[in-house]
């Protein structure tokens, strides 16, 4: 006899069904977020570009106008100095600079230029070595002389020139 062949439940049928729908509905919802998600970084990329393109613009005018040595300015080298570092007797340090200043203003150069040479004197007695070693150290060192010539000259002294700096 030939078998019969077995007839679904109806209770398969329904299962079937429901996979199916299930597998179109995560596809359909995969297909979304696909788009969605493209549609999103379209924008963002074309948002990007449109400010990088705006701050490519400006910087030529802004890199003009923000330059600090607009004007009448002089520089003046300063004469080495040479001093111990403090609490070492035998770590000494030699510092040659220049200054950049504005040069239409009433105080004589020299004046100034012997008073920067003392203050820079008195600031590297105050340093240890562990406090200059390295990049960071001399970036630091750099900048606390620069701050210190603005603030002694009111901001007569637009910045100090480290030419050399010898640690020995």
């Amino acid at each position: 006899m030939a078998e019969k062949p077995a007839l679904p439940s109806p209770g398969q049928a329904e299962r079937k069904e429901g996979a199916k729908s299930l597998i179109v509905t995560l596809g359909v919802l995969t297909l979304l977020s696909a788009l969605i998600g493209g549609g999103f970084g379209l924008t963002m990329v074309a948002n990007i570009q449109k400010r990088v393109e705006e701050k490519f613009k400006e910087s030529p005018q802004q890199q003009e106008n923000m330059s600090p040595y607009i004007g009448d300015i002089a520089i003046k080298r300063l004469s080495p100095v040479v001093t111990n570092l403090i609490g070492s007797d035998s770590d000494w340090i030699r510092l040659e600079a220049s200054i950049v200043y504005k040069s239409g203003n009433e105080l004589n150069s020299d004046v100034m230029v012997a008073q920067a040479r003392q203050d820079v004197l008195a600031y590297l007695r105050t340093v240890s070595l562990a406090q200059i070693q390295g990049p960071s150290g001399l970036l630091h060192l750099r900048e606390d002389l620069n701050e210190r010539m603005k603030l002694r000259s009111n901001g007569v002294i637009k910045e100090l020139v480290l030419e050399t700096l010898i640690v020995q």
